[in-house]
């Protein structure tokens, strides 16, 4: 019963008809695709889209279209070549994680519209962070009503723990109950991890101030790291990437601010593209100003240290 009561707050939280719980957003993203496409339909896929969207494609037997990342023109040319396949799914994260940008949906939905195709949208990184409330992207972007499928986690924002979710239309949500193989052939969530997500939505859906705090903390951040001279990644998301170039530059800085007690993570190839190095930051809705203050100190000493900053 504690399971059905979360999926029923998982569709109320999106706004959305049904929902089904998986062990992971991975789960999730690996059933999708293949439960829903034919051979005779088609999936179009941001070129950085996560890597747990890619494999559940590859899993599935429609025709499979790339478009370039949040490149609007190509994604329109690749729809115009998918119009003689029977349906169009349009697939992207709604906030891409190495580089905490926002997925354009509106113009993503515009387009959905235009050539008839239905909208997939990945919120792991933004459910529970995004929008007046905290419904993620498409709430930020007033698209709500426009997007037609959507998965996420319930390992991050939304109880830290474990889980992941697609929440829609009944009909669709009905389909994976009964194709979906991860659904069917795993065991679901431990009770102690529903009860915690199912908490976590009670918080979110009381009120939203954890919401409206979580971006006055990420403009803190970010606002207080370029005004010291940094390059930050993306815009307004609590995953702030300080972008470096340098591999060996970004670990050593890492580890000089865990010495220092603030723990960031550095990226570089093959987890980034080469010369995309960078210091991966997540702000949280348990830091204070203090905290955040902190942290941009930290870097400053030590980006100064390493010839980081000048």
């Amino acid at each position: 019963s504690i399971h059905k009561d979360l999926e029923e707050k998982i569709a109320r939280f999106h706004q959305r008809e049904d929902a089904v719980l998986y062990a992971s957003c991975f789960d999730a993203n690996a059933s999708i695709f293949e439960a829903l496409l034919t051979p005779e339909d088609a999936v179009l896929s941001d070129d950085l889209n996560h890597a747990s969207i890619i494999d559940g494609i590859c899993l599935c037997k429609a025709n499979k279209y790339r478009y370039k990342h949040m490149d609007m023109q190509d994604l329109e040319a690749k729809l115009k070549e998918a119009q003689k396949h029977r349906l169009r799914l349009v697939a992207t994260d709604g906030a891409f994680s190495m580089d905490g940008d926002i997925a354009p949906l509106r113009e993503i939905c515009q387009l959905a519209q235009k050539y008839d195709a239905l909208v997939f949208i990945d919120e792991c990184h933004t459910a529970g962070l995004l929008g007046p409330n905290g419904r993620g992207t498409d709430e930020l972007l007033g698209v709500m009503d426009k997007v037609t499928i959507i998965n996420s986690t319930l390992g991050k924002a939304l109880g830290g723990a474990a889980g992941g979710y697609t929440t829609g239309p009944k009909p669709l949500i009905d389909l994976l109950r009964q194709r979906s193989r991860p659904y069917l052939f795993s065991n679901s969530l431990p009770p102690a991890v529903v009860g915690c997500a199912s908490k976590a939505l009670d918080l979110l859906m009381e009120s939203n101030a954890i919401a409206q705090s979580m971006a006055a903390k990420t403009q803190r951040f970010r606002s207080k790291m370029m005004a010291a001279g940094f390059t930050i990644s993306g815009k307004d998301h609590p995953i702030c990437p300080v972008m470096l170039g340098d591999a060996r530059l970004a670990s050593v800085m890492a580890e000089d601010m865990l010495n220092r007690g603030i723990y960031v993570i550095g990226f570089s190839y093959p987890v980034v593209p080469k010369g995309k190095a960078r210091i991966r930051v997540q702000i949280s809705a348990v830091h204070s100003d203090e905290d955040i203050d902190h942290c941009v100190e930290g870097f400053t000493e030590v980006g100064r240290k390493h010839g980081a900053l000048s």
